[in-house]
């Protein structure tokens, strides 16, 4: 059957009119160059300064029963065994400095560098920044200049954003995969002590922790680091520390620091609650509460009081303390941040000092003497330390910073961060009260801490 040329036309409207809004938006592509559109470009970028890391960790294994000369015949000396763990990481420098995660290399005795043309080469760790587990590492005796990747402004990433992850999943070879910014702001992810992180679809997974995550223009706008998975594999949720944090550890790396200087505040902050909310007539909770200020410290000095709710820095936004932790953490030194504050309903402006906490002397030494502390490696309680270990320093004391593997501080529990307060009755001020109180032989030690905010008393036998 044939339709007269009318009919066709009449057809035709029918159709579209019936079509689906977004049926009508759909073409066939007009050019040879739009049927080719592809990611490829970007990959071919960054490629090339996208690494494997290859991390080795010597540990000793010890059977009980082989410390007995008894057993010694079956079991005999205690041997080493190599761990091995395997991540990515990203040149960020021509000059060899790679960025990856801290948890890749911790602990390690060795690394290596895979470059995506097979090369290898062993790498320095030049700096580990536990506290955005971060690591810088620094290839090896090399006059080479690398492919690097540029930062981008990770504040300027909207959610929507496209979005590239490469690294070396389940160590199969470098992959790429896609996917769009799904929150830019996450602070509840309990990660690293700087809770901020942008959330994304693009899946990662085991051995992607260090790799890079990139806009479209090849820009590294996130280092890889942790997945949400209930299965092991990628559910759709991942985490990347944002590019802003990453430059702050890597130019600590390239000025010859071996650990990270950051702003100090000097003042406790907690989250505002709905409670609180209601009894600060805020329509929202919202913002980061002052709980208590040292007084010497850059907020105390800038007249920051208990009470005061933090509710931007510098004109960014601050949601809750996380946020604010996140912004004042990446700040340069030198120079103020300007808080908004809202005090007793009242808005104002209180100029912060952009300093490093003061680190007065540690004496770290390690306890070797007969007791529950043998084998921890104990420190004065410093406002910079305190910083580092997110614990309060106006009681000062003695801190734990390091318990050795298999020694007795290990059996009995204590951890890094542990503030010891007494031993014996005898309250201590300095590590050389520590080692003095230890010196003493003792059936029964009796000792108290401070974890977690909480003090706790032990009994323990000599």
């Amino acid at each position: 059957m044939m339709l007269c040329r009318s009919a066709v036309a009449a057809l035709a409207v029918i159709v579209t009119l019936a079509a689906p809004a977004s049926a009508q938006d759909r073409r066939i592509p007009g050019s040879l160059a739009e049927v080719k559109l592809s990611y490829a470009p970007v990959v071919q970028r960054v490629a090339p300064a996208v690494v494997n890391v290859y991390a080795a960790k010597n540990v000793t294994n010890r059977n009980p029963l082989a410390e007995d000369p008894m057993f010694r015949r079956f079991f005999g000396a205690p041997g080493n065994q190599v761990q091995r763990s395997l991540g990515s990481g990203v040149l960020v420098d021509p000059r060899g400095f790679v960025v990856t995660n801290n948890h890749v290399v911790e602990g390690a005795d060795e690394v290596k560098i895979s470059l995506t043309d097979k090369r290898e080469f062993e790498a320095e760790i030049v700096l580990k920044d536990s506290r955005s587990d971060l690591a810088v590492l620094r290839i090896k005796d090399s006059q080479e200049r690398f492919p690097a990747v540029e930062f981008a402004d990770s504040d300027a990433l909207l959610v929507g954003d496209l979005v590239l992850a490469l690294g070396n999943p389940f160590g199969v070879g470098q992959t790429v995969t896609h996917g769009i910014v799904s929150a830019v702001a996450r602070t509840q992810v309990g990660i690293t002590d700087y809770q901020f992180f942008i959330q994304t679809d693009a899946a990662i997974n085991p051995g992607n922790s260090g790799g890079a995550l990139v806009d479209l223009s090849g820009k590294l706008v996130g280092v890889n680091t942790a997945i949400f998975s209930r299965s092991g594999g990628s559910q759709g949720i991942g985490f990347a520390i944002p590019a802003n944090m990453v430059k702050v550890v890597v130019a600590s790396a390239q000025g010859g620091g071996t650990a990270v200087q950051r702003p100090w505040l000097g003042a406790k902050l907690q989250p505002v609650t709905p409670e609180i909310a209601d009894g600060l007539g805020l329509k929202r909770p919202t913002g980061a509460l002052v709980s208590s200020v040292i007084g010497s410290s850059p907020a105390g000095r800038a007249g920051l009081k208990a009470g005061d709710l933090i509710v931007s820095i510098d004109g960014q936004i601050v949601e809750d303390p996380n946020t604010f932790d996140y912004r004042f953490a990446t700040k340069p030194l030198g120079g103020n941040a300007q808080l908004d504050v809202v005090r007793a309903k009242q808005e104002l402006k209180v100029a912060v000092a952009l300093q490093v906490a003061p680190d007065t002397a540690r004496d770290e030494i390690v306890i070797r003497s007969r007791s529950p502390f043998l084998g921890a490696k104990v420190a004065n309680l410093s406002p910079a330390l305190a910083e580092e270990l997110r614990l309060d320093p106006a009681g000062g004391g003695v801190v734990i910073v390091e318990v050795g593997d298999g020694s007795a501080a290990r059996n009995v529990g204590f951890q890094r961060g542990d503030v010891i307060l007494s031993v014996n009755g005898q309250k201590l001020i300095k590590t050389g009260d520590l080692e003095k109180a230890t010196g003493q032989q003792s059936r029964l030690w009796r000792i108290t801490i401070l974890r977690g905010g909480q003090q706790i008393s032990v009994i323990l036998g000599g």
